[in-house]
């Protein structure tokens, strides 16, 4: 039978000796929210191996190294407020959510039904409170809630939509797999002042991500 802690322990050592895990509180948060949670049940004895596994309707939960670079990249600290475009499993909301803080707030917005369903119930198993779910197009943001301390892409997007830029306060920061549906760049947007934004590439590999879908999606 497979030893899913132990594993677990041996997969955030690896992360932490190759640098992709360094912060304390995310260490912390990959401690305490389990991959495991998140994943299919036929892919649970799969949960630490470093890949993408599949979920539902074609989408995957991350593998590991790339979460943990995401959310490095992004760097949530306590009582800031997240939007998070694509729930996906819930588990990248989730070790947000542990990451802010009880005073905190992430709001995660995902285009499939199907997909906020199974993400409610993984979430439900972490017993985080402080995440909001929506059920809607990402790609034009979340209005009602603007504006976000930071804003992270857990799919792939053609370019950043100016609706989801407007919704970033002065002085945060977006994490986003950018490009064509093949290949994307990993990158950080920093909003200097209104209008106003810097742009830095966070990995000098590429990856692949599952397409945003919705008005500023993919056609």
């Amino acid at each position: 039978m497979v030893d899913l802690e132990k594993e677990k322990k041996e997969l955030i050592e690896q992360m932490i000796k190759s640098k992709v895990l360094k912060t304390p509180k995310i260490i912390e948060a990959f401690e305490k929210i389990s991959r495991h949670d998140f994943v299919t049940k036929e892919y649970f004895g799969s949960s630490y191996i470093d890949i993408a596994l599949p979920t539902l309707n074609d989408s995957t939960i991350s593998q590991p190294s790339t979460v943990a670079i995401m959310t490095e990249a992004l760097n949530p600290t306590q009582g800031e407020k997240i939007l998070e475009i694509g729930t996906g499993s819930g588990w990248q909301a989730s070790l947000l959510a542990y990451c802010i803080g009880s005073k905190g707030k992430v709001v995660s917005i995902e285009y499939d039904k199907d997909l906020m369903n199974f993400a409610k119930k993984n979430i439900q198993k972490a017993g985080l409170k402080n995440i909001e779910t929506v059920c809607g197009d990402g790609s034009v943001g979340y209005e009602k809630e603007a504006p976000y301390d930071k804003i992270i892409f857990t799919c792939a997007v053609p370019s950043i939509p100016q609706p989801i830029l407007n919704q970033l306060k002065i002085g945060g920061r977006i994490v986003a797999p950018v490009g064509p549906t093949d290949e994307q760049r990993m990158i950080a947007i920093d909003k200097t002042e209104k209008g106003k934004f810097k742009e830095s590439d966070i990995e000098p590999i590429s990856f692949v991500f599952v397409k945003l879908k919705g008005k500023y999606g993919f056609k």
